[in-house]
C-alpha cells in the first residue's frame, strides 16, 4: 500500500480530471486505495478536500487526520463492491427506528421525545411516503411493509460515496429517519445529534455527566458531523 507509506515522499498534492470524476495526484503519482484501486472522486469539491488532507501531512502520514480520504477509501473498497448488501443493512434500521420507541415515563421525558421526534415522523410520512408506527417501551412494533419499501428505495437511490457517509449518519444516530433528514437537508447534523440524544441528555440532567462517557460522545458527534460534510461534498 505505497500511498500509505509512513514517510511523506511528495511535494504537491493536486487534483486532475479523469474518466468518472477527479483524481488526486502526489506530484505525478495518482493516489490509490488500500486495495490499490484508483482513488477517483465524484466531485471536484471532494477531490480538493482529499488533496488538502494529503498536502497537510508533514514528515509522516497519519490516516487519523485524513477523514475524507478514509471515507473515500471505504466507498471504493467496501461499499461499491457490495452496494446492495450495505444499502439493505442500513434500510433495516427503518424497522426499529429510534424515533418510534417512546419512554413509558416520566411524562416530561415522553413529552420531550414527542416534541423533537414527532415532526420528523410526520416528515417521513409526508415527504418520504413512509408512515411509521410508534410504541411505548422497548417491545418491537412491526412497521408497514409499504413504508419499509419506501425507505429502502430512498437508501438504494444513493451513490456508493453517499452511502459510505450515510452509513455513519445512521449508525451513530441510531435512526434511519434522522439520517435521511440530514441527507435531504431537513435538519442539520447538529440537530440530528441532539435529537438522537434526548434520552441520554435527560439522564445527564438528572445525574450528571461521566467524563469518560462525555469524551466518547464528543468523538461520536464529530464523526457524525464529518459524515455530513463528506455527504455534502459528494454532490
Amino acid at each position: 500500500m505505497s500511498v500509505w507509506a509512513a514517510r511523506r515522499f511528495w511535494t504537491t498534492a493536486s487534483v486532475i480530471p479523469v474518466e468518472g470524476g477527479f483524481s488526486v495526484q502526489l506530484d505525478a503519482r495518482p493516489v490509490r486505495t488500500p486495495l490499490k484501486m484508483p482513488l477517483v472522486l465524484p466531485t471536484l469539491a471532494l477531490a480538493q478536500a482529499v488533496a488538502a488532507e494529503w498536502q497537510a501531512q508533514e514528515t509522516s502520514v497519519n490516516p487519523e487526520t485524513m477523514p475524507y480520504t478514509r471515507s473515500a477509501n471505504s466507498a471504493i473498497d467496501k461499499v461499491q463492491p457490495q452496494f446492495a448488501a450495505v444499502a439493505d443493512m442500513l434500510a433495516e434500521y427503518g424497522g426499529s427506528d429510534l424515533l418510534c420507541y417512546r419512554a413509558e415515563g416520566p411524562a416530561a421525558l415522553a413529552a420531550r421525545q414527542a416534541q423533537g421526534w414527532d415532526p420528523l415522523l410526520d416528515w417521513a410520512r409526508d415527504d418520504l411516503g413512509a408512515p411509521l408506527r410508534q410504541a411505548t417501551g422497548v417491545m418491537h412494533v412491526a412497521q408497514p411493509e409499504a413504508s419499509l419499501a419506501a425507505l429502502r428505495h430512498h437508501v438504494h437511490a444513493m451513490s456508493p460515496f453517499q452511502l459510505a457517509a450515510f452509513h455513519d449518519l445512521v449508525a451513530i444516530s441510531g435512526s434511519l429517519v434522522l439520517a435521511l433528514a440530514v441527507a435531504r437537508g431537513r435538519i442539520t447534523a447538529d440537530e440530528a445529534w441532539a435529537l438522537s440524544r434526548v434520552d441520554e441528555d435527560w439522564q445527564i440532567a438528572l445525574w450528571g455527566e461521566d467524563e469518560e462517557a462525555a469524551e466518547v460522545a464528543a468523538r461520536k458527534r464529530e464523526a457524525l458531523l464529518q459524515a455530513d460534510r463528506f455527504y455534502v461534498l459528494c454532490g
